[in-house]
Order: C-alpha cells, then sequence, then structure tokens
C-alpha cells in the first residue's frame, strides 16, 4: 500500500520540476533506457528549441548528477548523424551550415555543429567527396580529432570544459539550428556520389592569372589614395573579362563546354540586403546570376572561373566600400548624419549601383577592344542563355526585392566612393 503513494509522489515531483509538461512522458527523454531513445529526447528537445522553448531547461532533466550515460552519449551520436544527414540532402554544404552556426548559436554549439559534420563525413573515401566539401571542411577546420574507440560527446565536453548539463545544453542548441535550416537547392554532389574522371574536372580559373588579379586588389585594399584604388581595380575587372573573352572563344570552339556551376556568397551584418546589391552588379559584369536569401547569402550561378571573379571582386570591393564609408564620415560630432543607418545603408546602395555602372562601361570597352568582337559578341549571347537556363532550373520562382534610400546625402556620398573605388586587378 506504501509504496504506490510513494511512486505517484515521485511522479509529481518530476513534473513539477518539468513545469507541468508531460514531453518527457511522451518522448521518454528521463531515464532514457537505450540510445534510440535518448535520440528521440534530444530531437524532440531541439524541436522544442527551435520553437522557442529554453535548451537548459530539456539538458538538466536529461543530464545525470555527475556524468554522461552511455546511452546519452551514443543517443547524441545517433540523431546528430539523422539530423546532419537531412539537413545535406536538403542542399546545404558545410560552409553554409559553418556560417549559419556562427552567427545564431554560441561558440560551444558551433564547435559542436563542426564535430557533427566531421562525424558524418568519416566514413566517405576522399574520391567520393566533390572538390568544394573537400575546401569548405579544410576552411572550416573540420577534421576527426577524438579517439573513434570511445564515445565522442564526452571527449568534446571535457576538451571545451562543460559540465553535463552545459554540454547536453550546447547539443540541444546545435541540433535545433539544424532543424531550423530551409531547404535549399542541391548546388553540389553529396558525398558518397561523386565519379571522377577527367571530363569531370571544370576549368578553373589560371593561377597565374588569379596571382595578379589578388595582387591588385590587395593593393586597392590597403591603399589610402582613393585613385589609385579606383585604377587598381578597374584594372583587376580589365583583365578578368579579358581572361574570360579569351576562354569563352576557346570553349566555343570545343566540343563540350563546362557546364555552368553555383556557389553561395554569406554576407556579414548590417546591411545586408545592400551589400547583396554589390554582389548582384559583380555578378552580372561577370555574366553571372545570383539571388539574394534571408538567411544571409547570395546564391551566384554561372562558370567555376567567372565564380572566381565574382567572388574575389566582391570581397574586395567590400572592403573599399566599408574603408570609404567610414573614412567618408562626418568627422564633426555635431553632423552625426554619416553615422546613421540610413546614410550607412544609402552610402553603399549608391556605392553598389555605381560600381555596376562602371563595370558595364569597362566590359564594353573590354569587348570594343578584343580581337574579334563580331564572333564575340553570338558567343556570349550563347554563353549567358546556358547561365540563364541552369539559372532557371534551380531558382523557377524568383521575385524582385525593393529597397528605399533614407539618405541624400548618403546616396552622394557612396556614389563618389564608387568612382574612386577599383576595379581591376594588375
Amino acid at each position: 500500500m506504501g509504496k504506490k503513494p510513494n511512486r505517484a509522489h515521485r511522479a509529481a515531483k518530476q513534473r513539477a520540476r518539468q513545469g507541468g509538461s508531460d514531453f518527457w512522458i511522451t518522448h521518454g527523454g528521463v531515464g532514457a533506457r537505450s540510445p534510440e531513445q535518448a535520440a528521440q529526447a534530444l530531437a524532440a528537445a531541439a524541436l522544442e528549441t527551435a520553437k522557442g522553448e529554453t535548451a537548459e531547461r530539456f539538458a538538466t532533466e536529461l543530464a545525470g548528477p555527475d556524468s554522461l550515460t552511455a546511452e546519452l552519449e551514443h543517443g547524441a551520436h545517433l540523431a546528430g548523424q539523422h539530423v546532419i544527414t537531412r539537413v545535406f540532402e536538403n542542399g546545404w554544404l558545410p560552409a553554409d551550415i559553418h556560417e549559419a552556426a556562427r552567427r545564431r548559436v554560441d561558440e560551444f554549439a558551433v564547435s559542436y555543429v563542426t564535430d557533427v559534420l566531421a562525424a558524418y563525413l568519416e566514413p566517405y573515401p576522399a574520391a567520393t567527396i566533390d572538390d568544394t566539401w573537400h575546401d569548405q571542411l579544410e576552411a572550416a577546420g573540420v577534421r576527426v580529432w577524438w579517439s573513434t574507440a570511445q564515445p565522442h560527446l564526452s571527449q568534446w565536453a571535457g576538451k571545451q570544459l562543460l559540465t553535463p548539463v552545459e554540454a547536453l545544453t550546447a547539443v540541444i542548441q546545435a541540433l535545433a539550428l539544424l532543424l531550423r535550416l530551409p531547404k535549399l537547392e542541391l548546388i553540389r554532389p553529396l558525398p558518397g556520389t561523386v565519379r571522377r574522371s577527367a571530363a569531370d574536372t571544370p576549368h578553373r580559373v589560371d593561377d597565374k592569372a588569379l596571382t595578379r588579379v589578388r595582387g591588385l586588389l590587395a593593393k586597392a585594399e590597403s591603399t589610402s589614395f582613393p585613385e589609385e584604388a579606383e585604377a587598381l581595380s578597374a584594372k583587376a575587372q580589365e583583365l578578368m573579362t579579358k581572361y574570360a573573352i579569351d576562354r569563352v572563344l576557346v570553349e566555343a570552339r570545343a566540343v563540350a563546354a563546362d557546364l555552368p556551376g553555383a556557389r553561395r556568397i554569406w554576407l556579414d551584418t548590417p546591411y545586408v540586403d545592400a551589400k547583396a546589391l554589390l554582389v548582384e552588379v559583380v555578378t552580372h559584369a561577370n555574366r553571372c546570376r545570383a539571388i539574394f536569401s534571408d538567411w544571409g547569402f547570395t546564391t551566384v550561378v554561372g562558370d567555376e572561373p567567372d565564380l572566381d571573379a565574382v567572388e574575389l571582386l566582391v570581397t574586395s570591393l567590400l572592403v573599399q566600400a566599408t574603408r570609404a564609408m567610414i573614412a567618408g564620415a562626418d568627422p564633426d560630432p555635431r553632423d552625426a548624419h554619416s553615422r546613421t543607418r540610413s546614410f550607412r545603408k544609402s552610402f553603399l546602395l549608391a556605392y553598389a549601383t555605381r560600381i555596376g555602372e562602371r563595370l558595364a562601361e569597362a566590359n564594353e570597352a573590354t569587348i570594343a577592344e578584343s580581337a574579334e568582337p563580331e564572333h564575340l559578341l553570338p558567343v556570349l549571347a550563347s554563353h549567358q542563355a546556358k547561365v540563364d537556363k541552369a539559372f532557371d532550373s534551380l531558382f523557377p520562382a524568383v521575385a524582385p526585392k525593393r529597397t528605399t534610400i533614407g539618405s541624400a546625402a548618403g546616396w552622394d556620398a557612396g556614389r563618389a566612393a564608387a568612382d574612386r573605388a577599383q576595379l581591376q586587378p594588375r
């Protein structure tokens, strides 16, 4: 007779600690008896966290007083691999996940997401992983650093100096982020599906050409003389255009030219929409197409060498624009218009608009001076048609996005800075 009320009393206390919710009773989170139950509980906790609940609340209920249980450790691995598999199938690349994580969760959750990526890729032979994946994994420092003979979670928690509750909080936050990621277009093949051959290798920008472009843009970013920066940036675009013209003429005579590819360029806050306009005008000048996502990135479609050129020039012009915006601020503290958000956003929008005009002028001049202008125009038109077809297949429904100019002074200052920007590599 006495045991029954005691069990009821303990259950009531547990429900009280859980805020009166039957969540853990439904999902089997407290005292999970198997890794599968623990994985289910962690995934359910992450789903609730993605809806606005506090991850620490669930972590406190799951964690033991002193250490992580074997069921939880294995369950965390199962949940992570299940969720990351779906994320990759939904079109996200390693760099995209890393960029989204560093913008939305703390350093511990970012670290855990990185290890989830490494664990996912560990079984795949390197030859079956796309080159883009290799490059992005290396840039993000993704690697299996832990002993695979032991559970990962306790090794990771020890490395980060986290208590069981803190570790599980990070795990739940990481999983919640991954669950929130929307479906994207699949722009690179998934691991395990790559079958390499010589014909599959896309043409890349010549290393010498890239070195010259980088050198010019580096000088444009470092010089304190606006006119010099303008001349260097213009020269960079001129070289990229000449290289692209030579390439499309060669490809026009080839049996099979490269198919267009796609790449995502992430933009840092603030003024992301204004920076996206800069990406758009650079993209257009380099024979590509672009579309902006509210998650903070622009997807660019085009030939691989043109995508390389876009990334190089966008990165340099963003540096130049930021420096010019800061330098152009009125030093008089009584006139604070140049430090307002409206001024700065208008500055960047004007800067991007004027850069687009200058890039178009540079391209027209370069094409007119080419050796075969009458042959080049139809070749470029055919090339653009391929890019448009690839873009439309990835993004069949594109909605235009409008933005407003809130500061005339910012607009005028931005156009003036764009006139001084360097567009071409040496």
